[in-house]
């Protein structure tokens, strides 16, 4: 796959720079509005080469605090952090990523970080409930998947430089509307000059957020199919990752945390009521049902070359998916049977109250554990001194 991490760093400079060149057309139609386009641009270039460093060294730290996700160690979920360890192995990454978890009742997943070496993965707490072994597999697998080809930085670097050109054009284009022409244009005779100025900078500022989308929109659907095809590699069994993908498009309420910078980064688009619908070309992710098809075309192996003909035969013939030089070295690889054959498998209310007590622990909550064997829960405001347990009725200090 070396020639797709190759295409994901110049892509990631491209991105850098076309961003870049946005931020710099924000700047120029600033500095119009203040008689000073050299200074503008100062401005623009300042905060081109700040954004692009914190998005470099912290954009990871920004986009998990941004969709609001908590760290978690191996004591804390052992079902996930051993899926985790267990693709980790299976991909030979060098280093495990930090494993998080996001509060929130929709069904996803993303991962960040700038190298293998610092990386991490988020699901929400909806998708633990919900997914059995193999298909929660087949979900992480597809996030090492992207970790592996380098997809990370690209879209960490990305969803950082977008949000900082979103939020620079509307204030931008705010004050300048309720600025009006400001004070130096007040004093200008050349009233309707300036006002063609104006229009021109705040027609900049407008358009500038759009390209910056289509940008981001541009580089996200062929690593989706990529990390499908890591996916189907890495666990042998694409069956898991199709059956999730397709609870994930009957369960897809919006993920509450996510934004237009971070969408991208999901497995699935955290916005779309409805992953079933064809995409379309604003769309951050190929339509649902076509890879699901692909991922079950795959009856004769779990190699990208299995992959790249299962691709090619739901499209009928179109161009290969998959790099040549990961299909150069093409090995044949097996298909497993489901876990669930080999060992057993929480259901799904074993998997609910397990990321319940998770959620509350990490929410402070204490727990007591009665003789009776109910486990009392105490939220972090109680204010006694005791706690009755509703079904023997024994008094616990709190």
């Amino acid at each position: 796959m070396w020639e797709q991490i190759r295409s994901n760093k110049i892509r990631s400079v491209v991105l850098v720079i076309g961003m870049g060149l946005l931020l710099l057309a924000i700047g120029y139609a600033i500095g119009l509005y203040i008689d000073s386009p050299v200074a503008g641009l100062i401005i623009a270039l300042i905060v081109w080469g700040i954004m692009s460093l914190v998005a470099y060294f912290e954009g990871d730290s920004i986009l998990l605090a941004v969709s609001k996700a908590r760290k978690i160690g191996p004591d804390d979920y052992p079902r996930l952090y051993n899926v985790v360890e267990e693709m980790r192995i299976a991909s030979g990454l060098p280093k495990m990523p930090g494993v998080y978890i996001i509060d929130d009742p929709a069904l996803n997943a993303f991962a960040t970080g700038r190298s293998p070496e610092r990386a991490s993965v988020a699901v929400t707490s909806g998708l633990l409930q919900k997914l059995n072994r193999d298909e929660l597999q087949g979900v992480i697998a597809h996030e090492i998947g992207h970790i592996k080809n380098r997809d990370i930085l690209l879209m960490s670097v990305a969803g950082v430089l977008l949000g900082t050109i979103v939020i620079l054009s509307w204030y931008a284009s705010r004050t300048m509307l309720l600025g009006g022409m400001g004070g130096s244009r007040r004093r200008d005779d050349k009233g309707g000059g300036q006002i063609i100025i104006l229009i021109i900078g705040l027609v900049l500022m407008i358009l500038a957020p759009i390209a910056a989308q289509l940008l981001y929109f541009a580089i996200s659907r062929r690593r989706e199919y990529l990390a499908d095809a890591s996916s189907a590699l890495y666990t042998r069994y694409p069956e898991g990752l199709a059956s999730a993908l397709e609870k994930l498009m009957v369960n897809s309420p919006n993920v509450k945390t996510a934004n237009n910078a971070t969408a991208p980064m999901y497995i699935v688009n955290p916005f779309r009521k409805s992953n079933a619908a064809p995409t379309d070309w604003t769309s951050t992710h190929p339509p649902l049902q076509e890879r699901i098809k692909i991922l079950r075309a795959m009856g004769g192996g779990a190699s990208y070359g299995d992959y790249n003909k299962a691709f090619t035969q739901v499209h009928k013939g179109g161009g290969a998916m998959v790099p040549a030089s990961a299909l150069a070295a093409v090995s044949a690889v097996p298909l497993r049977q489901a876990s669930a054959n080999q060992e057993p498998e929480p259901d799904k209310l074993e998997r609910t109250r397990e990321t319940s007590n998770l959620m509350q622990k990490m929410d402070n909550y204490k727990m007591i554990d009665c003789e009776c064997g109910t486990r009392l829960k105490v939220p972090p405001g109680f204010e006694g001194s005791r706690l009755q347990c509703p079904h023997c009725g024994r008094i616990h200090d709190v």
